[in-house]
């Protein structure tokens, strides 16, 4: 594939963008691709490609997302979503699109030793794509001794690849309090134990618990994103439920968070003469970097002549990639996708773009990545 042939086909991903655990037509388009590429295909949760050279028996794995969001798309370019309220807003049809470039690399000039596994992983934005292909069967099926993954990075100059080694990305937990007390007339508060106040009380002690209960620099963050009562008008609410989002970047910090909310919500509760529930529910794990698989990402970086930020900040957001490079030795890491207009938009934004320059870039580097981890020619030893 030529740049030409990439950007016609990150369009065509981008016009027909499809929910998590719906991507069939996106499943099909990539399943058709491998094929026509010679590679062993397998379809199922998500889709597998497997091209394997030489008489090595070392293998790696290469992941892309393939699902896009429940946003309405707002872009004014001439491939916008052709799917109501439904589009590409981070980036996922660049990495399918890289690594099928990559995927007609190798194919066609390989260069390397062994096998690669292409994982094209549906459900990435609610953290349930790669369990499912990992309950599936895919590293048994499918052995690899080391996974990498990329993801696009707006803001930061095109092509320009940032990682560590160890945590890279923070875990994800959802919360939902609910506090029952007794509801009443808005003129007569006494007579009741009103939820909303008390709702309000929690809300704002459950911020002290990153700013005085864990240690400066911790990275977690605490949010509530959903305050839903059944009060009324006039009416007091009796009911009340807070939701929201825990970020971790350490499994201790996200188990102490977890009994610091529990203990606020129920002292509370206990001043206040009313009942209180919590659950506390982990959906992304945090994503560490293991050494050699990073050092691998750096130094093909270097060799391809790209701008490279070998220990960066650790990243906010969550990837559920995490399952995986937890199975196996692995390596998430960024690619720059500049700063300037839709590019430069905020992932999950309804008028964020991927930045058609990385697709030869992206598919580049994966090839170089595979060729420096099978080499053809392995190293004598002395």
């Amino acid at each position: 594939m030529n740049t030409t042939d990439l950007i016609a086909l990150r369009h065509d991903f981008h016009r027909f963008p499809e929910l998590g655990f719906k991507e069939e037509r996106t499943k099909a388009r990539v399943a058709s691709i491998l094929r026509d590429l010679g590679l062993e295909v397998h379809e199922g949760v998500g889709v597998v490609g497997v091209l394997k050279r030489g008489t090595g028996n070392r293998a790696i794995g290469l992941r892309a997302d393939m699902d896009a969001l429940p946003i309405t798309e707002t872009s004014s370019h001439d491939y916008v979503s052709g799917a109501q309220g439904v589009m590409h807003a981070c980036g996922h049809d660049g990495h399918m699109t890289m690594l099928l470039g990559a995927a007609a690399l190798l194919a066609d000039d390989p260069g390397f030793d062994g096998t690669v596994v292409f994982v094209f992983q549906p459900n990435e934005e609610h953290g349930l794509g790669a369990q499912a292909m990992l309950e599936e069967g895919l590293l048994k099926r499918f052995p690899v001794e080391e996974i990498y993954a990329i993801h696009n990075l707006p803001g930061a100059p095109v092509g320009q690849i940032s990682t560590r080694q160890g945590q890279i990305c923070s875990s994800e937990s959802l919360f939902e309090i609910t506090i029952t007390g007794q509801g009443g007339h808005a003129s007569m508060p006494q007579v009741g134990r009103d939820a909303i106040t008390i709702g309000a009380e929690i809300v704002q002690a459950l911020q002290t618990i990153v700013s005085r209960k864990l240690a400066p620099g911790s990275g977690a963050v605490v949010s509530v994103t959903e305050f839903l009562t059944d009060g009324q008008r006039n009416v007091l609410p009796g009911k009340a439920i807070l939701k929201g989002d825990v970020r971790s970047r350490h499994p201790e910090d996200r188990k102490q968070i977890a009994d610091f909310m529990e203990k606020i919500a129920k002292g509370i509760a206990a001043a206040h003469g009313v009942s209180v529930s919590l659950s506390f529910e982990t959906e992304f794990i945090e994503t560490i970097n293991a050494a050699e698989p990073t050092q691998a990402v750096i130094d093909a970086a270097h060799a391809q002549g790209l701008e490279v930020v070998g220990n960066r900040e650790p990243m906010s957001f969550s990837e559920d990639f995490a399952h995986f490079s937890e199975a196996v030795p692995g390596c998430f890491f960024m690619l720059g996708n500049g700063g300037e207009g839709p590019c430069g938009q905020p992932l999950h934004s309804s008028d964020y773009d991927f930045n058609d320059d990385l697709l030869p870039i992206g598919a580049a580097f994966w090839a170089r990545l595979v060729r420096d981890r099978l080499p053809a020619e392995a190293p004598v030893k002395e």
